[in-house]
């Protein structure tokens, strides 16, 4: 901050020394006066009169002080409310006698511009909303409202007095946390069920022989315990797969950085469930391009490559061909699966990768489905950074594909 000096000597400072400069006079005078009709010599005369006269003048005199500083003017500083508010995430809204007097670029996104200029509720039309604005109580915590901007979206909503009777309205999404939160939930309810369900037939069954119900006839307790063993199995399939879900979605934001050549990983891979398909293992069509190399963990490739090949083989025809094929385009590798079977319809199809969603449920079950397969290989996808689509016709088949991003387009493996 800038000061400027006081000026040096001003008119009480020269009325001052005007009144120093008499009565040093007088003193002198007075003083010289009296010591010549005493009959002192006139030199001693004149030497008192001066030391009386200095001793006028310095009573007067004070100590040396530096010239004051004012401050320069402090200029107007622009006013920067609005830019401050309008870099919040949230919307915020002030409000005055229930109308809208000042709105963040978030609350004009959210309810439009236009919404923004005038009564609240044209913007807020919540009944929630509406109340906590009007009410004079204090609310220590948000409210959680629902329907603005998107049906499904969620929002914590807090209102604050500020000063002249105004309020502060401050929406939060917390859209995401929500989903997170409803999944989290519906994962819980859908995996007990899984685990529920072969648990009490297991249980029946070894009441039913520990009580000795068939435990004499061979025929029924092998089949008693056939049934538990493919139970046991059934769980055994879930926890596995929830486990490795699990790994998936840890490592989703590792990209891998192995360079691998697909075509050999897809050709050990059929070879090994051809094996196990005994007699009916040349349903599996073969046809691999030469491609490029893509960064891949060849184990979870592995296990893509068995969960859609597995699915193909539940949900096929039998009898049809499983066509598995890898080839190029435009720089990328495209691995597809397809088969011959029932398909699936149109409005099933963007909910295939949920966990534990299934078609039809009781088939599913029926043939040792799980219901991750397909979240397995979403994820999988995801993490390799490829795209993945599904494509169905009812009563045709299903073609599943998954593209990767090639790590040198210009070099082939075979």
């Amino acid at each position: 901050m800038k000061h400027e000096p006081l000026p040096d000597i001003g008119e009480d400072e020269v009325v001052k020394r005007r009144g120093r400069g008499l009565r040093a006079a007088v003193a002198f005078g007075l003083v010289a006066v009296a010591a010549w009709l005493l009959s002192a010599p006139m030199a001693a005369a004149l030497v008192v009169g001066v030391i009386a006269a200095f001793f006028a003048w310095m009573p007067a005199v004070s100590p040396y002080e530096p010239p004051a500083l004012i401050p320069a003017p402090v200029l107007d500083m622009p006013d920067r409310t609005q830019e401050v508010i309008d870099a919040v995430d949230d919307a915020l809204l002030i409000i005055e006698r229930q109308r809208i007097v000042t709105a963040n670029d978030a609350a004009r996104r959210l309810f439009g511009a236009e919404r923004v200029e005038g009564d609240f509720r044209l913007a807020l039309r919540h009944p929630a909303a509406a109340d906590l604005i009007t009410s004079d109580r204090d609310v220590d915590s948000p409210i959680e409202i629902a329907g603005i901007g998107d049906a499904d979206r969620r929002w914590a909503m807090s209102v604050r007095a500020i000063a002249g009777g105004a309020k502060l309205v401050t929406l939060r999404d917390r859209t995401e946390s929500w989903i997170a939160e409803r999944m989290r939930v519906d994962f819980v309810a859908n995996a007990s069920h899984e685990l529920r369900t072969p648990l009490a037939t297991i249980i029946g069954f070894i009441e039913t022989l520990g009580e000795g119900g068939g435990a004499e006839d061979a025929a029924i307790r092998e089949r008693f315990l056939g049934i538990m063993m493919g139970e046991a199995k059934r769980m055994q399939q879930l926890v596995d797969d929830l486990i490795s879900l699990s790994r998936i979605e840890a490592d989703r934001f590792s990209t891998p950085q192995t360079p691998l050549a697909l075509g050999p990983v897809v050709e050990e891979v059929v070879g090994v469930i051809r094996s196990g398909m005994r007699d009916d293992g040349d349903r599996i069509e073969l046809t691999i391009a030469r491609v490029p190399e893509v960064r891949a963990d060849r184990v979870q490739i592995a296990q893509l490559l068995h969960n859609l090949i597995g699915n193909s083989i539940k949900y096929g025809r039998a009898g049809t061909p499983i066509r598995v094929l890898l080839d190029s385009m435009q720089g990328k590798v495209r691995l597809r699966v397809a088969d011959e079977g029932e398909g699936v319809a149109a409005e099933h199809l963007p909910r295939l990768t949920e966990r534990f969603y299934r078609v039809d449920a009781g088939r599913s079950r029926s043939i040792g489905g799980t219901g991750l397969g397909l979240a397995i290989v979403k994820h999988i996808a995801e993490r390799h950074r490829a795209v993945l689509d599904i494509a169905s016709r009812v009563g045709k088949g299903t073609t599943v594909t998954v593209t990767f991003p090639a790590l040198l387009p210009d070099a082939l493996s075979s």
